[in-house]
């Protein structure tokens, strides 16, 4: 009776290199990046494109490091699983539903609240909850199964690089005569100073969210080949596209304009096609947000799955649909709470971007706690099969420990916000730890900080 029951709850293998990499690029290109790269380039260019490079190299810290643990540990859990195994339950329950759920949440609402307000700015009193709606269909698609959830995340990711391409290209490109030269971008060079370092907490958005795949590599073919190949490739996408509409962003706008939109992606699409030019913003704003809300959908349903199954969440959790191998109550619960902020929230939309700054200074402590599970696995499992090592062990990684410590203190643009943030933070990370105690303590019977074995997670 254990075959069927385990063939029943196992999910499928469909997702190939192509996939992977539009999961990747898809969930970090959204409107929130846009924002934050544009008006990074609005208060200092020159900064801003050193900024971005040194986000690069933060990426690929955490890239390596989700690579080689992902590999090791080939299971839907993601981060809860590495840490399970390294230093224990409390610390993995509190840093995944904390770092991706509440993320997935509020983030969730927030990019709700900007595609409704994007589409009411380029068609004023046309659509009514238009991000709603929007967001209602890719939760059906996720329930259909992952073969429509690759297809769909597939056409939106090929849809959403091509219109940056273009808008990167004839940003570059264009020889209007109110243009402004390149040539600044070379001259301020010399005036830069460690005050460029403020500038990385907004460069790198656009390269944060790549190992919201990694709780995929079940349902991954040839994850030891395709899983790092997708996240290292998406980085240099990533890179690249964000690079060009960075430079189309200094060659078309003044940085004051920049600065001073709240949606400075619109202005920059303005100033290269004119006003005429809503539908290509359209397609821009609802390709980013819809891919965000898909990855984001399919990759916490599956950590929310994994860890069901390590008995760190209630067995609900487990349930996958019984035709399309779905977990489609995680799904259900993710976005139920995400709707459920956005409903209550509609006339407050400045509390939902506090809580989401709020949240995202919790996320950049997965990023931490990713780096140290590398290091200590490494110490407690040095002979243990590792389909992949990642490169310049371990200086990437104490970089990258750093290099997030250095983002969650600098992690909002005034002290009276740090506070609010710091605050907001501190109440969610204790709810959640108050949850992870008590569950440990009366349902699991086990040690807060004791590490499983790894042959008994695998």
């Amino acid at each position: 009776m254990t075959r069927p029951q385990k063939a029943n709850n196992a999910l499928k293998r469909s997702l190939g290199l192509t996939s992977l990499i539009a999961i990747c690029v898809g969930v970090v290109v959204g409107q929130g990046p846009l924002i934050t790269i544009l008006q990074g380039v609005g208060i200092n260019a020159t900064g801003f494109v050193v900024a971005m490079l040194i986000a690069f190299v933060l990426s690929l810290s955490y890239v390596f490091t989700f690579s080689e643990l992902a590999l090791m540990m080939p299971k839907a859990g993601g981060i809860s699983t590495y840490t399970e195994v390294a230093v224990g339950h409390l610390p993995a329950i509190i840093v995944t539903i904390g770092g991706y759920l509440g993320i997935a949440v509020f983030a969730g609402a927030a990019d709700l609240f900007l595609l409704d307000y994007v589409m009411d700015t380029l068609y004023p009193d046309t659509f009514s909850r238009f991000g709603l709606w929007v967001y209602i269909i890719i939760i059906i698609l996720n329930i259909l199964g992952i073969e429509v959830f690759a297809t769909v995340q597939n056409l939106l990711a090929f849809v959403m690089l091509t219109a940056l391409i273009v808008i990167g290209i004839a940003g570059i490109s264009s020889s209007a005569v109110q243009d402004i030269p390149f040539e600044g971008l070379i001259s301020g060079i010399g005036a830069l100073d460690w005050s460029l370092l403020s500038l990385t907490v907004l460069a790198v958005w656009a390269f944060l969210g790549m190992e919201f795949v990694c709780p995929l590599v079940e349902e991954t073919k040839q994850p030891e080949k395709n899983l790092p190949k997708a996240m290292l490739i998406s980085c240099f996408i990533l890179l690249l596209i964000y690079g060009s509409v960075a430079l189309a962003g200094y060659h078309k706008v003044p940085g004051k304009e920049l600065v001073d939109s709240s949606i400075p992606h619109w202005v920059l699409v303005k100033s290269i096609f004119g006003e005429n030019a809503r539908l290509i913003m359209a397609v821009l704003a609802i390709t980013a947000a819809a891919t965000c809300f898909s990855t984001g959908i399919a990759s916490i349903s599956r950590m929310l799955f994994g860890m069901a199954k390590n008995n760190q969440l209630p067995s609900a959790f487990k349930r996958l649909h019984p035709k399309f191998k779905t977990p489609w109550f995680g799904i259900f619960f993710q976005c139920s709470l995400a709707i459920a902020v956005y409903i209550i929230f509609q006339d407050s939309q400045n509390i939902i971007i506090l809580l989401m700054i709020s949240c995202s200074a919790i996320f950049l402590l997965v990023y931490i706690m990713a780096h140290l599970d590398l290091m200590i696995l490494r110490k407690k499992y040095p002979e243990f099969h590792r389909p992949y090592r990642s490169p310049f062990y371990p200086v990437l990684q104490i970089l990258g420990i750093i290099g997030m410590i250095y983002l969650i203190i600098n992690n909002s643009p005034s002290p009276e916000m740090t506070k609010k943030v710091y605050v907001n933070a501190g109440v969610f990370m204790g709810i959640t730890a108050l949850y992870a105690v008590l569950w440990i303590k009366y349902r699991m019977k086990k040690p807060y900080f004791k590490g499983e074995s790894i042959e008994k997670v695998l």
